[in-house]
């Protein structure tokens, strides 16, 4: 049974869900089952916060039970600087705030690659390494976080890295490929293009990618030529609430 000063929730706030569990941030597993509901039609601030709190309030966890919530946006003391597949409502808003009202306690708000990277970092594929672990996320965009010797470097938006004249997103993320109908070998030319520039620009040690294509990575990792070792993330759809937990208990 997990201690209480081991527990923490976790909220992951997407473009097209919303869900929360009760996490032990020694082990880093579920405590609870994962409960979740469809990202209000619009993303509207409002909306998103009471999705928040139901889903709260359906977990069993003690009043000083930190909470981590996590967003696909820009976060900087507690603003949402930018808004991916959610109102532009958000842009400027003071998030932090308008969960903490709604909760009544105090939590800790992330983007949500930087979240799913620190879980990463600490419980999952990237759990040993040393260094500068670069996670990306290969899905609608791609998602970046840096974490160096365990210590998140926030908002990294590594998909807005120009290559070629482009922001790397919109040539080498899984909608891309998906789009474009690219095969996995023509897939990986653009991924190499890009991972190469992220090897010039940052030295790092260890790659981490993630996204819903991991599932398939032994058919396009094996096809790119790096310096850097670069393997699947572990933790799949449950890395974004692992990271804002441990987050939000200080790990």
């Amino acid at each position: 049974m997990a201690k209480s000063k081991h527990k923490a929730v976790g909220v992951d706030i997407g473009g097209t869900g919303v869900k929360a569990a009760l996490v032990d941030v020694h082990s880093g597993e579920l405590l609870s089952d994962r409960v979740k509901v469809p990202t209000p039609a619009g993303g509207e601030p409002d909306a998103i916060r009471d999705a928040v709190v139901e889903l709260v309030g359906r977990l069993d966890i003690e009043e000083t039970t930190p909470i981590g919530v996590t967003f696909p946006a820009i976060v900087r003391h507690g603003r949402t600087m930018s808004a991916a597949n959610v109102s532009k409502a958000w842009i400027g808003l003071e998030a932090e705030q308008l969960f903490e009202r709604a909760l009544g306690r105090d939590i800790h708000f992330v983007n949500d690659a930087d979240a799913a990277g620190f879980a990463e970092d600490h419980y999952g594929a990237a759990k040993d390494a040393s260094g500068l672990v670069i996670m990306t996320t290969l899905g609608t965009g791609i998602g970046g976080a840096l974490i160096y010797n365990g210590t998140l470097i926030p908002n990294a938006e590594l998909g807005h890295l120009e290559v070629d004249g482009h922001d790397a997103e919109t040539r080498a993320s899984n909608r891309a490929r998906e789009r474009e109908e690219l095969s996995w070998e023509v897939w990986a030319q653009r991924l190499q293009r890009y991972y190469s520039h992220l090897e010039f620009l940052f030295s790092p040690d260890l790659f981490v990618v993630g996204g819903g294509v991991s599932k398939s990575a032994d058919l396009f990792l094996p096809l790119l030529d790096l310096q850097t070792p670069i393997v699947p993330a572990m933790l799949r759809n449950n890395a974004g609430i692992i990271g804002a937990a441990a987050l939000a208990r200080g790990v």
